[in-house]
């Protein structure tokens, strides 16, 4: 009895997750993108996000105050955080912010990850646009400075949660990079992607870098940033800071709403034998569905493995074996609602909730 209560808890916890994560996109948002591919899709978002409202950088270390909080109050630093143990230090808003520094723990400042040299410099509305900058140590932000994010195997400097600073060894480029974690990557992978979209055909005159031409990855950087995207999935932190960013800019980033629109757009360029990850994961789109619901798998799975769709009772709507990656569900006899994807193979037992909306 314990056990299946435990379940049904669980259960409840994940439908009201994946309630508050539709609650934040207004209904609609994406329509004039349904049914897009490739660089018509990546226009029709550019048109859906673009001209949004543009804050003040002084105005950052506010606004930081509503979309990088921690639950315990303090600064969500992705170069200093460390999410599955204790971070060597913290930081308090407006107490800890910069100011000068000499180390590591000094004081945050604002990060551009996608570094402000690659667009000319202080130049709005890139300058301000929340969906690329975030409150990060000073020190670390420093070591960064505006090299491309990478994969560094001979780091030549480690930051305390494991951030890296060395010469690139993904294939493509070879100079200096900065490796934020794992737990990150997806989360900076997102970040580059809004940029190719917010500012697609309005980057002409920008420098760019090794890693963009304009606001667009290069293919090194792109092939990256697409196994990152799939190795690290948008986690509640992302859709809360999409949220909370849409109420101060009144734009969106269209990767953390829907996980399908980098392959829709860039296609199929990762081999998932490349990605590095310590366990297997989901992919599900469109979620929510109407008609049909694709799985993809990435992780060593069997070839053949199973798959059960629950509904909110704990009911069992489906339950088959299937092989072959990705595969598609016929969802059309379901009824609008909340449900389940129970994906067992030889690694273990995975889950991702779907939405049915006919």
């Amino acid at each position: 009895m314990a056990a299946s209560r435990l379940k049904y808890y669980l259960l409840l916890i994940i439908i009201l997750q994946v309630s508050l994560i539709l609650s934040g996109q207004p209904a609609g948002y994406y329509d004039s993108a349904a049914g897009l591919t490739g660089t018509a899709l990546q226009q029709a978002l550019h048109d859906i996000i673009d001209n949004h409202t543009s804050v003040s950088y002084a105005d950052l270390w506010t606004d930081f105050q509503t979309t990088d909080k921690k639950s315990d109050g303090n600064v969500w630093d992705m170069y200093s955080d460390i999410p599955s143990g204790t971070p060597a230090y913290t930081f308090i808003f407006i107490t800890n912010q910069c100011g000068n520094y000499n180390s590591e723990a000094d004081c945050y400042n604002r990060e551009h990850s996608f570094p402000k040299s690659w667009f000319g410099g202080d130049v709005e509305p890139m300058y301000t646009d929340l969906f690329h900058l975030y409150p990060t140590d000073g020190y670390v932000n420093g070591k960064r400075d505006n090299f491309p994010f990478g994969i560094t195997s001979s780091p030549a400097w480690t930051s305390t949660n494991g951030s890296k600073l060395g010469p690139n060894s993904y294939s493509g480029y070879t100079g200096t990079v900065f490796e934020p974690i794992n737990a990150y990557k997806g989360d900076f992978a997102r970040s580059f992607f809004y940029m190719a979209v917010r500012y697609f055909g309005e980057d002409a005159s920008w420098p760019g870098s090794e890693m963009v031409t304009g606001s667009q990855p290069k293919s090194w950087a792109l092939k990256m940033l697409l196994e990152w995207d799939l190795s690290d999935p948008v986690s509640q932190k992302e859709t809360d800071r999409n949220n909370a960013v849409y109420l101060i800019q009144g734009n969106r980033n269209p990767f953390i709403d829907n996980t399908s629109y980098a392959s829709q757009i860039w296609g199929s360029q990762v081999d998932v034998k490349d990605i590095t990850q310590e366990q297997s994961m989901i992919r599900i789109w469109p979620n929510p569905a109407g008609e049909t619901a694709t799985i993809e798998l990435s992780g060593q799975l069997n070839d053949t493995y199973n798959i059960k769709i629950i509904n909110v009772s704990g009911k069992t709507i489906m339950n088959r074996s299937v092989s072959g990656n990705p595969v598609s569900l016929d969802v059309t006899t379901f009824k609008t609602g909340y449900y389940i994807v129970i994906v067992s193979g030889n690694t273990g037992v995975l889950s991702v909730p779907l939405v049915i909306s006919h």
